[in-house]
């Protein structure tokens, strides 16, 4: 039977009610208004119709993909806006350019990188996990250019002038992500139940690969961390004493803190993510180990760990040296063989 519109004891909204090729409806437009209620019904029926005649690719909704993605554990961050945006569409009618004009629409002024982070990565994702369950075709899309990565990183004895710099409840948080190459988003929403000082170990559960991983603690960060005041909840705390909030973004949070520091230290270039990279560094030179530190640092490729080998070739000195002319950079002469004098 078609669908119609019935109301229930005690409710003020409308419900939907039938059966359309074999397909029952018991649910709630959501809206205590008869004309309103009306044309959701309707919707609703043709909606039904295309998906049974049609399939639910037909159907299926952005917004829909997204909700499953999220409850399926996906990443929520910078999900509401593109909701906002293209939610209501049609998976099936989201194309390149569709995706390109809603980039453009939401962020018309940032960089490509913060737009291919906060627009293109979330959408990719929810397609593909619509892909998966077969509410779409495979869409391949393409990302604005970004610039070539970067390795910017600090001498021991620079890092040792920026710690000296932070201010004191930055120092601890400075010291952690330096010695422990963590993510900024990764160190600001640790809880102490993740970090075992006797150990001494500490486990980031949430991270961006979605792959959990452990790494050891220097002995610098367990100084530091003891000599926190608390022992439960987030383990590192805004000035008033507060948690950092999960719902900004990372950098962001500590960007007047780290500027102050880089500023008073003398340190110019540098980032809250450039503390990864000076960790990366310092590990692949100490240890000549790209396995090690791309476990350690919770990347998904070796492409992405090859960089601290290229940047880090002081052990193939002495190759280079024993080429011709040496480390003077002087030729040396050949030597002459002498006529012996007659008669001797």
């Amino acid at each position: 039977m078609p669908l119609r519109l019935t109301q229930r004891h005690g409710s003020p909204h409308w419900y939907i009610r039938g059966t359309v090729r074999g397909i029952t409806v018991d649910e709630s437009a959501k809206t205590s208004d008869r004309e309103t209620a009306e044309f959701i019904r309707a919707q609703r029926e043709v909606e039904l119709t295309k998906g049974s005649v049609f399939g639910r690719q037909a159907t299926a909704t952005f917004l829909e993909a997204a909700v499953s993605y999220m409850e399926a554990g996906g990443e929520k961050r910078f999900m509401e806006p593109i909701i906002r945006e293209i939610g209501r569409m049609k998976l099936a009618t989201i194309r390149q350019a569709v995706i390109d004009s809603a980039a453009r629409r939401l962020y018309p002024a940032a960089s490509n990188s913060t737009v291919n982070r906060q627009f293109y990565t979330p959408v990719s994702a929810v397609l593909k996990h619509a892909h998966a369950r077969e509410l779409c075709g495979h869409l391949k899309i393409e990302r604005p250019q970004q610039p070539e990565g970067r390795i910017r990183w600090l001498k021991p004895e620079e890092a040792d002038q920026l710690i000296a710099a932070a201010s004191p409840h930055f120092r601890p948080l400075l010291i952690f992500l330096i010695y422990t190459g963590a993510r900024v988003s990764e160190a600001l929403y640790l809880d102490w139940c993740h970090v075992d000082l006797s150990r001494p170990h500490v486990s980031f559960v949430k991270t961006k690969n979605g792959e959990a991983r452990g790494v050891p603690l220097h002995r610098r960060v367990v100084k530091e961390l003891s000599n926190l005041q608390h022992r439960s909840g987030a383990v590192f705390r805004r000035p008033d004493g507060l948690p950092y909030n999960p719902r900004k973004e990372g950098g962001g949070q500590i960007k007047t803190a780290f500027r102050g520091a880089c500023r008073r230290a003398g340190i110019t270039d540098f980032s809250p993510h450039d503390c990864r990279h000076t960790w990366a560094t310092w590990h692949y030179q100490a240890n000549r180990d790209l396995a090690g530190l791309m476990r350690l640092g919770g990347w998904s490729s070796e492409r992405m760990v090859l960089r601290y080998a290229h940047v880090n070739t002081e052990e193939l000195a002495a190759s280079i040296n024993a080429l011709p002319w040496g480390k003077s950079g002087k030729r040396s002469k050949p030597k002459t063989k002498t006529k012996a004098k007659k008669g001797t």
